[in-house]
């Protein structure tokens, strides 16, 4: 059984509705399974410290699950086109499988949310590219034979999945939204089959 993980921050809720999708266009893919993770979010009190388990939710992530995983899907919100505080914070605690090479040559695929259109998509997916590529990992995108990528007036990149959730974040995903990500996540799966052969 491939154990995939789906590392995600979420602040209203949509980038965690995304992951649910990925997570399930994962599990359509025989001998795969989804494995949900969050980072909790980053204090302006120096030194505080979330609970060990969240109040609602994902459980937070280890290094230890992130070492393990035979493949990674990873989302963010966008701020200021870039991904938010709380995953580069996590990713930054990364060096110690960066020096043992942990995770190259496994597959990755990022994906996120804007309150807009012009939000800055493709920015902050590249900007979670950056991290995975020092790592060595392999990452892909959504081609464009998945057809939502060109009909889509909401979100969808060929970068990642992503959504616009509105001004106010209340937006819910689109149909085809959903789609992609459940593509999105089918198509990671089948790579990490691929890969481990």
């Amino acid at each position: 059984m491939l154990n995939i993980l789906v590392l995600y921050y979420s602040r209203y809720g949509n980038v965690a509705q995304m992951a649910r999708f990925i997570a399930r266009g994962i599990e359509r893919v025989p001998d795969c399974q989804a494995v949900l993770r969050t980072v909790p979010a980053v204090s302006a009190v120096c030194e505080a410290t979330e609970p060990s388990i969240p109040a609602e939710g994902a459980p937070f992530v280890t290094l230890e699950e992130l070492a393990a995983a035979d493949a990674l899907a990873l989302g963010s919100p966008t701020r200021f086109g870039n991904m938010a505080a709380p995953m580069k914070y996590f990713l930054d605690q990364t060096s110690s499988l960066w020096l043992n090479g942990q995770l190259i040559g496994k597959p990755a695929t990022v994906f996120t949310s804007t309150s807009s259109l012009h939000g800055g998509q493709e920015s902050t997916l590249l900007s979670m590219m950056l991290p995975l590529w020092h790592h060595g990992m392999i990452l892909m995108g959504l081609p464009y034979s998945e057809v939502d990528l060109i009909t889509t007036t909401s979100g969808g990149t060929p970068y990642g999945a992503t959504h616009v959730a509105g001004s106010d974040s209340q937006l819910p995903l689109t149909e085809a939204e959903q789609r992609l990500c459940r593509a999105q996540g089918e198509r990671l799966a089948q790579l990490a089959k691929q890969l481990r052969g």
